[in-house]
């Protein structure tokens, strides 16, 4: 069993999550200037992470069933987030705030070691895809995300996907089609 599933399993058996909702396709979970320190676990759907220039979104991060997503800056900090957390579709959260999460992990070295594991692996994977957007062609970036995670695939809409590797919805169709 993987770290995130190792925690999560945790959580659950010790009846950790404070709040179960509900949220409505294209619905906001969060948004620029709010605090948001919970930390959610999506049981059924799909939501992006996004932030907004001048003339366009950019997606940051993706996450569908039995995956956490966060307003990150705003859950490490505890100040406003610039970020955006949409509902791609219809989805079903739980969630548990950082006081509550942190005095869970606080209780034993093993939750601490899970939950580093976990951050470390996030910035691992964050780090890559700096690297892909910075380094790799276009091509390069859409079979390293496929390899990493083909799910994405099935659980989220291509133009969301194609924002995420930095390219237009219609290069990411012919770099799918060859």
């Amino acid at each position: 069993m993987n770290p995130l599933q190792l925690l999560i399993s945790q959580l659950h058996e010790n009846a950790m999550w404070e709040e179960e909702q509900t949220l409505e396709r294209n619905a906001f979970l969060t948004v620029e200037g709010k605090t948001d320190t919970n930390l959610y676990w999506i049981e059924e759907g799909s939501l992006r992470v996004f932030t907004i220039s001048e003339h366009e979104e950019h997606t940051i991060r993706l996450g569908y069933q039995n995956n956490l997503i966060t307003a990150l800056d705003s859950f490490i900090t505890g100040q406003p987030t610039k970020m955006y957390i949409q509902a791609i579709r219809k989805c079903k959260l739980l969630s548990i705030s950082k006081k509550k999460f942190t005095e869970f992990i606080d209780r034993s070295d093993a939750y601490r070691s899970l939950w580093n594991n976990m951050l470390e692996g996030f910035i691992i994977e964050q780090m890559e895809r700096e690297q892909d957007i910075l380094i790799n062609s276009p091509v390069e970036r859409y079979k390293r995300v496929f390899a990493r995670s083909p799910q994405l695939f099935q659980e989220i809409p291509l133009k969301y996907i194609a924002s995420y590797l930095r390219m237009s919805p219609e290069t990411l169709s012919r770099i799918k089609k060859s």
